[in-house]
């Protein structure tokens, strides 16, 4: 891995095979968003590429009803004009990104052709809020770097990149997402990979995933990284 990426590894336990986990994490986080004037199941939101309007009723073959709660995040969003108040969710007065419910989850990995397990979904969904939570946390290591005076950075949106990824994630089989951040006013963008990790024999029920967080290899991006550095080359010589 490269100096100037952050590197995380965690394990997490559940009861799903690793090509289920692997399907899960390469679903983008979901928030269904109902703008103004759209009723259509099948307008997408460009944020998240993801349906506008909720989809929590059980699809045709479902054997088992799926928990239909969800959770809220800790990434502050960015919320256009043109969207209403239930967008997204109130945590202590911040605008924050609403993670799916079991049952959007499923149907999410249904509609892009994977085969999900009802029973699966219990731990499936935790553990991708997990991991987006892990990723936003990098991220704002990386955010420490700028004197931010206008209340932090807030996150925009986020795509997938399963037919555009990195030279990294073709040489380790990762799994990427593009997460576009604002920064006071201004749009950077971070290069999110995830792939797991290799099983622990005596713990065959545990997963362990790394995530690979940096700038996007951009001019701007290609900065960022060599402060990053320096930076962490200054912190390791004081220590």
């Amino acid at each position: 891995m490269s100096d100037t990426s952050t590197n995380s590894t965690s394990a997490l336990q559940c009861p799903v095979d690793h090509q289920k986990w692997q399907a899960a994490t390469s679903l983008p986080s979901i928030i269904n968003n109902e703008r103004k004037g759209c009723s259509s199941d099948t307008l997408i939101n460009t944020s998240n590429n993801m349906p506008l309007k909720p989809n929590q009723k059980p699809v045709e073959g479902q054997r088992i009803p799926l928990d239909t709660s969800r959770e809220h995040s800790s990434i502050p969003c960015v919320i256009p004009e043109s969207t209403t108040s239930n967008r997204i969710g109130e945590n202590n007065s911040e605008k924050v990104w609403i993670y799916p419910s079991e049952q959007m989850f499923y149907n999410a990995m249904k509609r892009k052709n994977w085969d999900p397990r009802e029973e699966d979904m219990r731990v499936v969904v935790p553990m991708h809020n997990a991991v987006n939570e892990k990723a936003w946390k990098e991220i704002l290591d990386w955010e420490k770097l700028h004197e931010n005076k206008c209340g932090g950075p807030k996150l925009v949106k986020f795509q997938g990149k399963a037919k555009s990824i990195t030279p990294k994630a073709r040489i380790f089989n990762l799994l990427g997402h593009d997460w576009v951040v604002d920064r006071c006013g201004k749009q950077v963008t971070y290069v999110i990979d995830f792939y797991s990790g290799q099983p622990d024999p005596k713990l065959p029920q545990t997963v362990s995933f790394y995530l690979d967080v940096r700038p996007a290899f951009t001019f701007g991006g290609a900065i960022e990284r060599l402060r990053r550095w320096t930076y962490d080359l200054k912190m390791n010589w004081m220590n």
